[in-house]
């Protein structure tokens, strides 16, 4: 459906306006997608963020400081999503052996036997957009870079 039939808008001033707009609507959408998918892991979609941070440095620990460097939410507190994730036991901190005001993260085998539960099921998630074909991808994610200037 077009944007202005969904947010009942007959006219935007100009076609800027109409794209921000659009993004804005877009990100919420899928926002919401993203939290009923994951709902059903007791997981919110930062947290899968940070346990698939974690997966993909393991074994190797992580700290704080590169989980908000590579986080796709940069506003959100990182530090207390680990703590929640730690409380799930789908993670461990400890403290780290080079830098004692740091802590050092890994994801626990029970978080990386979610992911790969959540893995089963996530090509459903990303089916979301399959009215999308390749060529239409590759020019999306072009035409996103290229807004975001880079």
């Amino acid at each position: 459906m077009r944007l202005e039939e969904e947010i009942k808008q007959k006219e935007f001033r100009n076609e800027n306006h109409k794209a921000i707009v659009n993004l804005i609507y877009t990100f919420n959408w899928l926002d919401s997608k993203a939290r009923t998918f994951f709902k059903q892991f007791e997981l919110t979609p930062q947290q899968f963020n940070i346990l698939r941070i974690l997966r993909g440095q393991h074994p190797k620990p992580c700290t704080i400081i590169l989980l908000k460097e590579r986080m796709l939410d940069k506003e959100c507190d990182a530090s207390r999503i680990v703590e929640r994730l730690r409380l799930k036991e789908l993670l461990e901190r400890t403290q780290s052996s080079s830098d004692r005001r740091s802590v050092d993260i890994m994801i626990s085998e029970k978080g990386l036997e979610l992911l790969n539960e959540i893995d089963k099921k996530i090509d459903n998630f990303n089916n979301i957009i399959s009215s999308l074909s390749k060529e239409d991808l590759l020019k999306l994610n072009q035409l996103l870079d290229k807004a975001r200037g880079k």
